[in-house]
């Protein structure tokens, strides 16, 4: 069970940065690509790349790599994960390997590369790894009436003399990395209308994740941050921050939750076969209570559950394609 996430380990070290260029996968004769990646193709238009129409393509692994989001301590989630990590082995009659994945970065270039087949991706990053990964989102947290949301929201100390948003013009803010939709793109698109625009009202100072901006905020190393709700929720239910110690003085609408996606190249009966098995899992008490009360894998499209994600996006000038991300 080691050799093939210590193989996935040496690719994804090696690769500081995403290999955009051509492949010999090119899809030529592609009738709709999109804003999808040259390797891949859209021809039915629903926004995702399509499963290769040549079978020799497809890609049938014996063991099936799996990964959750760093968005924070990537170890954290190994345990959650464990449970279903061995459901998913019966249920799909693949071996499964839980990966430990270090970055946004790493985790789309895992996928892009084929090394990794089923990956929980943040918000943001989301759209990144559809189009330059071939990621197809397939899935959210959620329960039996609903997908799961969160919403940007931004902290401060409760001690402090900042009660607004346009409060922290001139204050050390914490954003989080750039490709993350509350920590960047959605401050971006949605702060200058309510009276502060990044990079001119406040320097945007990169904490590296959302747990970094929020003890960040705790121990008075940034004046304020924007962070995810869910994640805060988290830290807070965890014991690792007092909520107490905290004054949250925006909320903005509400976002999708990580999606879940599969490799666009699965061969279509263990894709389909992958599926079912997401769909018939109930979580364990551990993964509820970490995840808000989400007791489900709830089926979502990027087409109609990113479109808000996508909108914010392209307000903030960061849309989801090779040169935004070549900029990062």
């Amino acid at each position: 069970m080691e050799k093939p996430a210590n193989s996935l380990v040496a690719v994804v070290c090696a690769a500081t940065l995403l290999v955009l260029g051509p492949t010999a996968a090119s899809a030529d004769d592609c009738p709709n690509r999109g804003d999808l990646d040259e390797m891949f193709c859209d021809a039915d238009g629903d926004l995702v790349a399509d499963t290769p129409s040549d079978p020799s393509d497809w890609r049938d692994p014996s063991t099936l790599v799996f990964a959750y989001t760093p968005v924070e301590d990537p170890a954290v989630y190994a345990n959650i994960f464990s449970d279903f990590v061995d459901y998913l082995a019966e249920c799909t009659e693949r071996n499964v390997v839980y990966f430990n994945v270090q970055s946004n970065a790493a985790q789309i270039e895992a996928m892009r590369s084929g090394r990794l087949h089923i990956g929980g991706f943040s918000t943001g990053p989301t759209g990144f790894a559809v189009n330059l990964a071939g990621a197809v989102p397939f899935a959210v947290k959620g329960d039996a009436e609903d997908w799961q949301g969160y919403n940007l929201i931004v902290i401060v100390r409760a001690d402090s003399d900042i009660h607004s948003l346009t409060d922290l013009a001139g204050k050390r803010f914490a954003h989080t990395s750039a490709s993350s939709n509350s920590g960047n793109l959605a401050p971006m698109a949605l702060f200058p209308e309510a009276g502060l625009t990044p990079g001119e009202d406040y320097e945007v100072l990169f904490s590296g994740g959302h747990d970094n901006s929020v003890m960040g905020v705790d121990s008075g190393d940034y004046d304020g941050a924007a962070v995810a709700s869910d994640v805060f929720d988290r830290m807070a239910r965890r014991g690792q921050v007092n909520e107490d110690d905290f004054r949250i003085v925006y909320t903005s609408e509400r976002f999708p939750t990580s999606s879940f996606a599969y490799d666009s190249r699965l061969a279509p009966e263990l894709r389909d076969r992958m599926l079912s098995c997401f769909m018939e899992y109930e979580y364990t008490e551990e993964m509820t209570r970490e995840f808000g009360g989400a007791d489900r894998f709830f089926p979502v499209t990027y087409a109609e559950h990113w479109a808000v994600v996508r909108r914010v996006a392209d307000a903030s000038g960061a849309p989801f394609n090779r040169t935004t991300w070549e900029s990062q």
